[in-house]
């Protein structure tokens, strides 16, 4: 998706602003979610990071329902598009619309030539076959997935804006801000491919990658200190006041 019309979609002059909600039930992903609300963000991604995947289909489905119309995004921990699509597909065709999908490793393989991705490929045939039409966020040369080459960042980020609507990258680990030098390289070969970031964005830090970035993926930036779950309300109107 091109970037500007990224941003226009949310109503956005710098880099839309997400939370990120580690979900441990239907009433802290409602309280957190009403926090998000109320500090102006246009919506939140749920993640299931403590639990499996299935657990969290009835979680989603009980916030769309409470949230019919904020922008809700997802994240199955550690599963790619090839399974998330499927579910995501059943979940729209309920009646349950789920607007975006983050995958964590959406398997671009910098190793291959970038005209030959074959995981990549079977999911983008899954998605296109599951019926769900949200919007697609990839992981790329992110935390915790196999280690890229720091030479290969933009050879990642060309093949990456070829098979989603935003590609998105991260720092070392969660809570570790992303190197300014790695983004720039990704902003340069993405061109006017949308571009996420992650990992340890900061009220503090935020400032140097507006230019670059359009998503905004925040959790223990946002959060209370010390706080995996939680979301502190002055720290979010911190961040949001700098975008």
């Amino acid at each position: 998706m091109n970037r500007q019309d990224f941003r226009n979609q949310f109503g956005a002059s710098g880099p839309v602003i997400l939370p990120v909600i580690h979900v441990l039930d239907a009433e802290q992903a409602q309280r957190n979610i009403e926090a998000a609300i109320a500090g102006g963000c246009p919506g939140v991604f749920l993640i299931n990071h403590d639990f499996e995947k299935e657990r969290l289909v009835p979680i989603i489905k009980e916030m769309r329902q409470a949230f019919p119309d904020i922008w809700l995004g997802v994240n199955f921990l550690a599963v790619t598009g090839k399974y998330a699509f499927p579910i995501l597909g059943k979940l729209q065709a309920d009646g349950i619309q789920v607007d975006g999908y983050w995958a964590d490793d959406a398997r671009m393989d910098e190793r291959r030539a970038e005209d030959d991705q074959p995981e990549a490929d079977e999911i983008t045939a899954i998605r296109k076959t599951s019926g769900w039409d949200g919007l697609y966020i990839g992981g790329t040369a992110f935390k915790k997935q196999r280690e890229v080459d720091p030479a290969e960042y933009g050879k990642s980020a060309r093949i990456a804006k070829r098979y989603m609507d935003v590609v998105v990258t991260s720092g070392v680990a969660t809570g570790h801000a992303a190197d300014v030098g790695k983004i720039d390289i990704f902003r340069e070969h993405c061109g006017d491919t949308a571009l996420g970031l992650a990992s340890g964005i900061t009220p503090q830090n935020a400032a140097q990658y507006t230019d670059a970035v359009d998503l905004f993926m925040v959790a223990t930036g946002i959060n209370y200190e010390g706080d995996f779950y939680n979301i502190d309300p002055d720290r979010l109107k911190h961040l949001m006041d700098l975008t």
